[in-house]
């Protein structure tokens, strides 16, 4: 071969290889990143929040128990009201009383007799204001005539002073005996207390739940005689510690039991917190609304405590 065409040759292929090694280059760079150098796609919001395990705090006030006790929205010790000596004794633990019923009677004999006496003294007073006042008006007129013959000088002027004197004391008089009957009435009222007083009688409708008097004591104002208790609608009073309060909210749900009953769950639900901490117990007040309360259960009963699942 001519050495001037196998040279030209030779360039001719080295140029052709050249090329080829540029355009395969070319290529290969216009191709997208490798896939695995691309970051994994984040996981839903929902599942990883599902993931996470929920704050020990909030584990533990739902674990958090305690117990408190059932009581009724109305109930009060019912004490006596005078000094006296019991005579009858109407009702026992366990009666269903009414509004104002009789629950016991103190001996009452001297103070009927003084309302007696008070009634009476009333109605003489009365009788003595009708009598003076029909005085005063004869009185007065008895003055217009002698103010009629004084100015005519057909009558003394000491006649004259005497008619005006007779109606000083006629209205004096009337004066005095409506004192007297206002002051009768007044002791009548209290007469009349004392009565009303004589009967222990309940505030509002309940049951009996304790007696602590018998027929013939002696009692003092003040002596408790009975304990009366309203059945519905019941609460439920317990405390939780400052760690677990915010999971007790007003409206939670409650789980309520007792050993009385193993097999009773109670519904109930808050109904009211305490505003403020204790700080001599680090813990809150809180009182539960009994929902649909079951026939089982009294007022006074423990029951234990639990936020519902």
């Amino acid at each position: 071969m001519n050495p001037h065409a196998f040279r030209r040759s030779f360039l001719i292929a080295a140029a052709a290889f050249v090329a080829a090694v540029s355009l395969i280059s070319i290529g290969c760079d216009t191709h997208p990143p490798a896939a695995a150098s691309s970051p994994a796609p984040a996981p839903p919001a929902s599942a990883a929040a599902a993931s996470q395990p929920q704050p020990q705090a909030a584990q533990d006030a739902k674990a958090f128990a305690t117990t408190g006790p059932l009581v009724a929205d109305q109930q009060a010790d019912i004490a006596a009201e005078r000094t006296g000596r019991v005579v009858e004794i109407a009702v026992q633990i366990g009666d269903h009383v009414k509004p104002g019923q009789t629950l016991a009677l103190l001996d009452d004999r001297l103070l009927r007799s003084a309302a007696a006496a008070q009634k009476a003294h009333i109605a003489s007073a009365q009788a003595s204001v009708r009598e003076w006042e029909a005085e005063e008006v004869s009185a007065k007129a008895s003055l217009r005539r002698a103010d009629v013959l004084h100015a005519s000088n057909i009558i003394s002027d000491e006649e004259w002073e005497l008619a005006k004197s007779r109606v000083e004391q006629t209205t004096a008089a009337v004066a005095r005996y409506h004192s007297e009957e206002a002051a009768a009435e007044a002791d009548s009222n209290v007469a009349e207390l004392q009565l009303e007083q004589s009967r222990v009688v309940a505030p509002f409708g309940g049951v009996v739940g304790r007696c602590s008097v018998r027929p013939a004591q002696e009692v003092k104002t003040g002596d408790v005689l009975f304990w009366i208790t309203a059945e519905a609608p019941l609460r439920v009073l317990f405390t939780v510690p400052e760690s677990a309060m915010a999971a007790f909210t007003v409206g939670a749900a409650l789980d309520l039991t007792t050993a009385d009953y193993p097999d009773l769950h109670q519904q109930a639900r808050i109904l009211r917190v305490s505003p403020v901490v204790d700080p001599a117990s680090g813990s809150v007040q809180v009182v539960g609304a009994v929902v649909n309360p079951s026939r089982s259960l009294k007022p006074g009963m423990q029951m234990q405590v639990r936020l519902a699942p």
